[in-house]
Parts: structure tokens; sequence; C-alpha cells
């Protein structure tokens, strides 16, 4: 059968065309979200009078046909079809004759890959947004029975003051939390329908596009076709937030690394989420957090790729755009098996509470408690308590302690106006647990925002 725009032409395609201009070998991907509009389209058509109802039936009685058999494994593409909607549409005709040849009225292939591909794009963040929860539920478990395991907390990679692990968990869960709000907004600002507008300016044809919208779902129908047809707003939209999804993997990927380290010793990766080495028996390898950071670029270059193919494109469609589908796919397919595998590899870990403790005695944790206590209850100005405090350090440092074990004979050393209550404030835990500001590190300010999550998620559900 010759394709079905092969009216204007005397000479068939090239196979080399073919291979070069088709994009059915990806965008098969789209069958179910084509065949659904396909469906909304000939019912609107129908009731509009544009086609009888047996004409309207037959067609979603074919198209539903063809569906199952691309389900089952029985279709046979053609890459000589181009893309999906040409492959379904003439084995729709083939399957059901004249009424088939019908349905492609009053619409575009234009309008018809923004229908197919938007609605995969709101799919997809829907999808997505069940992952995170999923993601952020597990870091609220972890983190209901970590709120007083003490850890360093770190600027610049060195330790700063003490916290608990749970508050760290839960920065993430914060990061993770965002990232939902920025996949609802998405789907909220994409639930536009694009069908109708035809090849970039509407149609003569007098159709119903808000039946069309009810039938699949969208608020609302879009307001310029001229717009409409080229508008990839949506897929750069999945491929940011999902490049953000991925960098706060990535950087508590890099955190699971470097605490599963010798040096660090924080955490031990469970053996069903690490590899081996093939020459070296006694490494334990923390493949899967690596190929997370990897894939971190991955997803990030597809974002890069599609901005690159938009920025020089004038109104309306054209063929460039036909690149804006493989790197959302990739982006999706990988967020999501990322978000699984992270979620897996959080719950099946070992945390070493003891060697987190370790590590808080170590890089003078409550130095900044002990200038806040000069200017606090012996009227110091900062700056002032600041200089005593570094000299204390430095002070502790000559004797080989850490600031948090030094006597009060040691600290009257640094300077007269210490008392012997300063001890303490420099005591780890009373360090982490004076930080109760709303959003601080202390246990309680920590099972407050533990709760403040789980009333978040119960709402959700």
């Amino acid at each position: 059968m010759s394709k079905l725009w092969s009216g204007r032409f005397s000479k068939g395609s090239a196979k080399l065309l073919d291979e070069f201009n088709a994009s059915l070998p990806f965008d098969k991907k789209l069958y179910k979200e084509d065949i659904k509009g396909s469906i909304a389209h000939a019912t609107m058509l129908a009731s509009v009078g544009i086609l009888s109802s047996v004409e309207s039936e037959s067609i979603v009685s074919g198209l539903k046909e063809i569906e199952h058999m691309i389900d089952d494994g029985e279709f046979v593409f053609d890459i000589s079809d181009e893309d999906i909607h040409m492959a379904i549409e003439k084995q729709l005709i083939k399957k059901i004759g004249e009424s088939g040849k019908k349905l492609h009225t009053a619409r575009s292939r234009n309008d018809q890959v923004a229908l197919d591909f938007r609605l995969f794009v709101q799919k997809s963040n829907l999808e997505i947004i069940d992952l995170l929860q999923e993601l952020i539920e597990s870091l609220i478990y972890i983190s209901k029975d970590n709120t007083s395991t003490l850890m360093p907390g770190m600027t610049h990679l060195q330790h700063a003051q003490p916290i608990n692990f749970a508050f760290h968990m839960l920065a993430y869960a914060n990061m993770f939390k965002r990232d939902i709000d920025r996949f609802e907004s998405s789907y909220k600002r994409s639930s536009v329908l694009p069908l109708g507008c035809a090849a970039l300016a509407g149609t003569p044809h007098k159709i119903d596009r808000v039946k069309t919208a009810q039938l699949l779902g969208f608020d609302s129908v879009s307001v310029n076709c001229l717009d409409t047809v080229s508008d990839r707003d949506f897929a750069l939209e999945i491929l940011f937030n999902t490049s953000t999804v991925m960098v706060h993997i990535s950087r508590l990927a890099e955190e699971l690394i470097l605490w599963s380290s010798y040096e660090f010793k924080f955490i031990t990766l469970s053996d069903e989420y690490s590899t081996g080495s093939s020459i070296m028996p006694q490494k334990k390898n923390p493949d899967v957090p690596e190929l997370l950071r990897g894939k971190t670029g991955r997803v990030n270059g597809n974002l890069i790729s599609l901005l690159t193919v938009l920025k020089g494109l004038p109104l309306a469609y054209n063929k460039d755009m036909q690149e804006d589908k493989e790197g959302v796919f990739d982006s999706v397919q990988n967020v999501s098996i990322s978000l699984q595998i992270l979620k897996e590899a959080l719950l099946t870990m070992h945390i070493d509470k003891e060697n987190m403790l370790k590590a808080c005695s170590t890089g003078h944790l409550s130095a900044t408690d002990l200038a806040d206590y000069l200017v606090a209850k012996c009227n110091i100005p900062f700056r002032e308590a600041h200089f005593i405090t570094g000299h204390a350090v430095s002070h502790a440092e000559k004797l080989g302690k850490d600031i948090s074990s030094l006597s009060y004979e040691e600290l009257k050393d640094v300077d007269e106006r210490i008392g012997e209550d300063a001890i303490k404030f420099l005591s780890l835990r009373n360090s982490m647990n004076a930080r109760d500001s709303q959003g601080g590190t202390s246990e309680e300010s920590t099972k407050k925002q533990i709760k403040d999550f789980e009333e978040w998620l119960a709402k959700r559900d």
C-alpha cells in the first residue's frame, strides 16, 4: 500500500529516506495514547454529525482490535509507515474499509502527535509522583528510628555541627517533596487539549473540542492553534523536573558512596544492592548509587538536547520536533527505575550508629556552642566570642583533644570568663538538641518535621 499522503508525489520514497525520516521505531511506544485519542476523536465526530453512529462504532471497534493486536505482539510494524499514527490508521483502513478513511477528518498529524505526546507526559507525571511519594515514605520510615542518632553535619565536606541522622534524611525528603510539587504543577499546566487544531490554523469542520477534552480528561482546550501544534513546553517541563529529581538523587547517592567507604563506615549497603570486583575478592562496590550518580548526566543531557532542538524553530510544526520524544522516553524510564532502586537500597542498608557517634568526637562540632555561650552567659560580643572560641579550638588541638572533651580547667586557660556551666554547652547531644528553632535539628524539632510529613502523606492518601 502506498503512503497515505502520497497523492501529490509521482515517485515513491527512497529506502534511505524511510530509515532517516521514520519515527516509528520509537514512537510506537505511544500506541495506547494514539488509540485513546482516536477513539475520543471518532466519538466527537459522531456527536456533531460528521460521522454516523455506525461509522464511529466501526472505527472504535477496529481501534480496540488493533490495540489488542499490539498488546499481544501480533501487529507487524512497517518502517515505511513513518510513525505510529500512520501505522494504526493504515491498519484500521485495512480492517474496516472506507469508514477508516474518515477518522482523520478535522485533524492533522501535527495536533495528533501533540495529543499523543501530551497524554504520555501527563501519565508519566502521575507515575513519577507516585514513585516520589513512595521514596519519601521510605525516608520517613528510616527517620522515625533515627531522631537521636548523632552524626556530624558538614559544610564544605568538613565537620561543622552535630545533627541527627533523621534530620539529614528529612532534608532529602523535602527535596523530593518539592519535586512532587513541580510534577503536580506541570500536570495541571499541561492539562490542555491540542486536538482539533489540525495542521496549525484550526479546521473549518464544526467540531466540539470541549467534548473531546472531556472524553480525554483534559481541564481545558488550547486557545491558539499556531502555538498549540508547536508547543513542547510540557516536554521541556518533564525533562527539567526529571533532571531536578536526578540531581537530588545524585546528591544522596554521593553521600551513600562516601558513607559506605571505610573512611566513613556510617552505612553498609545490602548485598542485594552491591556488586563485587572481578579481580579483588574483598571488594563490595556501591554500584547502585554510582549508577544513580552517572545516570544524572544522561537525564540532564536530554533536557539540554531538547532545549537546543527548539531554540531556533519558527512556527509552527517542523520536522525537527520529531527529536522531542526519545529523550523524554529515556528520562522517564531512567528516573522511574532510579527512584525504585534508591528506595530499596535505602530500606535495606545498615546504619552504623556507633561509627556516626564516634565521628562526632572529631572536628570540634560544638565550637559554635561555646561562642553562643559566651554571648548569652558572659555578654561578650559575638565577634570577640568567635575569636575566643577559635583560640579554644587551637588549645584543644595542642592538647590532642576535641573541644567537646575539654575540662573546665582547660577552658579557663583560654579565657577566665568561661564558667563551669560551659561544659554542658559543649556536650554533643546538648549541642544538637539546643538547635530547636523551627526547622532545626533537635530531636523535638525533627520529630515535629516527621509528624508534618506524615500528616501531609495522610492527606495525599
